[in-house]
């Protein structure tokens, strides 16, 4: 059976022809070994998708991070052909303090997680590691775990980003103003669940919660009672959802496509 893709509004096939891909996601749990090694010798790329599972507001279901994470990356695996493995669904999500239901990680945890998996990769032949996170409070452990696989091999290139890094964070239309990682549940997220899940989502339990400045982070238990941190949720839309998802996929694809062809810069000395 083909790998379905998550519903968009792109030509993924003309994508791919552009971009390298063959339209269908490369998931890397569906291929047998013997496959492998001329999978791998293509590119020698592969995109990790790391998410959580986390309250979302009283609207949407824990897995928003990892469901939009998987989503783009397996269309972007579709127009570039690099593989993709599964999702590691569970990041750090402590910050959320008291709302019932959070799975989290100790950053530690994510860290030697991390290490395992793309330790497992390399030994595969994989040289070049892509990590996407659907979860801003992954990124200091992926950070490390990037510093620290660069630093044990020689022969690797590597990347953390998050599936909306490939354009200016302004783009980003959240309807929130300030408040940095703690935008959550808002009406991007929203909208973009209301495009790939609607069956998840219960707007009628939409909340809108104003976001104020601060210097500070602070849990999401300690400044929402919602445990939403935005404006307007309760205007999102699936229209607007399946506009920024596909921004997100384009613009990544894109990224990826031309960052595995990338010549490496010329020695000084």
């Amino acid at each position: 059976m083909t790998p379905s893709l998550p519903p968009t509004g792109l030509d993924i096939r003309s994508l791919a022809s552009e971009l390298g891909g063959t339209g269908v996601p490369l998931r890397w749990e569906e291929l047998d070994w013997p496959s492998v090694t001329s999978v791998v010798e293509h590119h020698r790329a592969v995109i990790i998708p790391i998410g959580a599972i986390e309250q979302h507001g009283p609207h949407l279901p824990m897995n928003v991070d990892t469901e939009i994470d998987a989503a783009v990356t397996d269309c972007v695996s579709a127009i570039t052909g690099i593989p993709v493995v599964p999702p590691v669904s569970i990041g750090v999500s402590g910050s959320h303090g008291d709302f019932p239901g959070t799975l989290t990680l100790r950053p530690e945890t994510l860290i030697a997680v991390m290490q395992d998996l793309t330790d497992s990769l390399y030994a595969s032949g994989v040289r070049q590691f892509i990590f996407i996170s659907g979860h801003i409070w992954n990124n200091g452990a992926l950070d490390v775990s990037i510093e620290k696989l660069r630093t044990r091999y020689d022969d690797v290139r590597a990347r953390s980003i998050g599936y909306v890094t490939m354009y200016p964070g302004p783009e980003v239309d959240g309807r929130v103003q300030f408040g940095r990682g703690l935008m959550h549940a808002n009406f991007f997220e929203t909208s973009v669940m209301l495009h790939l899940r609607p069956d998840l989502v219960r707007m009628d339990r939409a909340v809108s919660h104003a976001d104020v400045d601060s210097f500070w982070d602070y849990r999401m238990d300690q400044v929402s009672e919602s445990g939403v941190w935005g404006n307007e949720v309760e205007t999102a839309s699936a229209e607007h959802g399946r506009s920024e998802f596909d921004r997100c996929v384009e613009r990544t694809s894109r990224a990826l496509a031309e960052a595995v062809r990338e010549q490496e810069p010329q020695r000084t000395r």
